[in-house]
């Protein structure tokens, strides 16, 4: 009986099949594709596993949005930094500083007999002597060409006498004014060496500017004929610069003027600010990078020129679903996730990690804010 009535049933089905009444004949539809999941990782009740696990719902936290770190190394701002050279060819008598020494703007560095000297004090008395000299002439040539005029007036004496009296005295004022001159022209002279007239003394090398001397070239008893080459450098070390090789790719996230960050090797630990001053106009051919300097303040002289450290710059903050860097696995090439399922239920979730904060590491996809999440203990459920 059972076996007619299966045949029956065939039969209708097929006969159905057939006369569709032009109905076409469709194929299921296929499930919307599921988040890429692997199996369900169970640990049974009482497992010494599950009481090691910790899970917590995912959190929100703001990390640092486009961040740019490159190798940074201090350097002497060079616009503060001044290399002293001779005024004058001679003698290096005695040199006042050392090495590392702090220095005040217009304090003796170095003291210089030179001939020099001694030209300028001798052409500044023959000035005055040939001033006194050129004042002589002209008290004369007043008093000539008064006499003159009163001849004149009386009849005694032509007027071509008096011309040539008027001459001599404007000849004698020009060259008072030009004896004048050379005497302030040697005057100056000498305030440039730093000597007062009269005084015989050795020429000082006076510091241009406040700040620390980084390098010295000469000794006691040297003699200087060339006076372009330096005899020591001094540098205001009160604010420094620092260069960072910015790699091409990253260098539209660099502005002038914006603020950056610089942790250094010789401080760990602390960080130091600043802002962005010169940004090269140039790539580097062999690293492909852009040079970046910012200055940092530096009023107790803790940094110093040649420490290395790193630069970090951010454009903003942004806010991401935010777990423990530690519950991040790495399985094939991926960053992995064990998400709850249940008591004792767990399935490994694909992320996309993004910025990270400390010990908290951003999730740019994969998570959402409330979901549970292993923490800690990540290991114990590790799928070869």
């Amino acid at each position: 009986m059972k076996t007619i009535v299966l045949i029956a049933w065939t039969g209708a089905a097929l006969l159905l099949a057939g006369c569709g009444g032009g109905t076409e004949t469709r194929s299921p539809e296929k499930p919307a594709p599921q988040p890429s999941e692997t199996d369900l990782l169970v640990i049974p009740e009482g497992s010494p596993k599950l009481a090691r696990l910790r899970v917590e719902a995912v959190g929100q936290a703001e990390f640092e949005s486009e961040v740019v770190t490159a190798p940074g190394k201090v350097e002497a701002n060079s616009n503060r930094i001044s290399r002293v050279g001779m005024p004058v060819a001679g003698r290096v008598r005695q040199v006042l500083v050392k090495l590392g020494d702090a220095v005040e703007e217009g304090q003796p560095l170095v003291l210089i007999d030179s001939p020099d000297a001694g030209a300028a004090q001798t052409a500044y008395r023959q000035t005055l002597a040939q001033i006194r000299q050129a004042q002589s002439t002209l008290a004369k040539a007043e008093k000539d060409l008064a006499r003159v005029k009163d001849l004149y007036e009386h009849r005694a004496a032509a007027m071509k006498e008096v011309l040539a009296g008027e001459n001599d005295l404007t000849q004698a004022q020009a060259d008072l004014e030009q004896i004048q001159a050379a005497r302030d022209d040697a005057l100056h002279r000498l305030t440039l060496l730093g000597l007062k007239p009269g005084a015989a003394a050795d020429v000082a090398v006076r510091a241009p500017l406040a700040g620390k001397i980084l390098e010295i070239s000469v000794v006691p008893g040297e003699y200087r004929n060339d006076t372009n080459a330096p005899l020591m450098t001094i540098a205001d070390l009160s604010t420094v610069w620092i260069g960072a090789d910015v790699p091409e790719s990253m260098i539209r996230l660099v502005e002038k003027g914006e603020a950056i960050t610089v942790e250094l090797s010789a401080y760990p630990g602390e960080v130091f600010r600043g802002r962005v001053t010169r940004i090269s106009d140039v790539v580097d051919p062999v690293t492909r990078s852009v040079k970046v300097q910012a200055e940092l303040a530096n009023p107790a002289g803790r940094l110093r020129p040649e420490m290395y450290g790193q630069v970090r710059h951010n454009h903003g903050m942004v806010r991401l679903p935010a777990i423990p860097a530690s519950a991040v696995m790495q399985k094939e090439g991926r960053d992995i996730v064990l998400i709850e399922k249940g008591k004792g239920r767990f399935r490994e979730r694909v992320v996309k990690t993004g910025p990270r904060r400390g010990e908290l590491a951003g999730i740019l996809s994969g998570l959402a804010v409330g979901e549970r999440a292993v923490v800690d203990g990540v290991m114990l459920l590790k799928k070869n």
